[in-house]
């Protein structure tokens, strides 16, 4: 596993920008809201949670997209744990590719309808608003961050998601964990059981532009565009969890 993201590393570190456009917000690139100073996985052994945790040089989770008013091309920004869990671990059945916990925020569309994170009482209305993800990545060349969401064919029956998944022919869970933005830090709160209680595992963070993608079959359904900042540098994922 980290051999196949040591090698993802090495692609995005050397790509420009690909054909597609984007609409990736210009002032994310130097927002120190995206520059990681640490990071951390800590597990509460009383409460039986396991607590990720990115801390910024700015203001975690200040910055979010601008909407374009569309679907098609609409910007995600986030904050994402890659880890070497299996995807069995999280709900899904067995596939290759990096599961990666990732936080979100996308004010183009609500990918998570069981959860009002809002508290509004509208379920499909707070796609900006930060929110968990289980995914599965995989290298993907055609767009300049080198990874996307690994996809499959929605015909195939034999795909497993987890019962909470938002309805999209990828690799995608909405686990409607808990997240927290304070200060310079973003965290999200994840009961063991929810990950077959696996407490120990290696992970790394990194902030990232990501985009959606409709209608043209020569790229991915979701795909990672730009890398802000990595936590390790090198995404080798030498972090572990701590216990408390």
């Amino acid at each position: 596993m980290k051999n196949f993201i040591l090698i993802f590393f090495t692609c995005f570190t050397s790509l420009s920008s690909i054909a597609q456009g984007t609409n990736e917000d210009s002032t994310f690139l130097n927002s120190s809201d995206l520059k990681i100073s640490n990071t951390s996985v800590v597990y509460n052994q009383e409460l039986e949670q396991l607590i990720f945790t990115i801390e910024t040089k700015g203001m975690a989770g200040k910055s979010v997209p601008k909407a374009i008013g569309k679907m098609d091309g609409a910007p995600v920004l986030g904050y994402v744990f890659p880890t070497t869990l299996k995807s069995t671990d999280v709900g899904f059945g067995e596939t290759e590719g990096i599961v990666a916990l990732a936080l979100t925020s996308h004010p183009d569309f609500d990918d998570t309808p069981l959860w009002d994170e809002n508290a509004d009482q509208n379920y499909v209305n707070d796609g900006v608003i930060w929110h968990p993800h289980w995914v599965v990545l995989t290298k993907d060349s055609r767009v300049a961050g080198g990874l996307a969401v690994k996809q499959f064919d929605p015909k195939n029956e034999n795909v497993t998601l987890p019962p909470t998944n938002p309805g999209m022919p990828m690799y995608m869970d909405s686990p409607g964990f808990s997240v927290i933005t304070k200060g310079n830090s973003i965290k999200v709160i994840v009961p063991a059981y929810r990950m077959k209680h696996k407490t120990q595992f290696n992970f790394d963070a990194v902030t990232a532009y990501m985009q959606v993608n409709a209608t043209n079959s020569k790229y991915p359904m979701l795909g990672v565009y730009s890398v802000y900042s990595v936590a390790s540098g090198n995404l080798s994922l030498p972090f572990t969890v701590k216990f408390k």
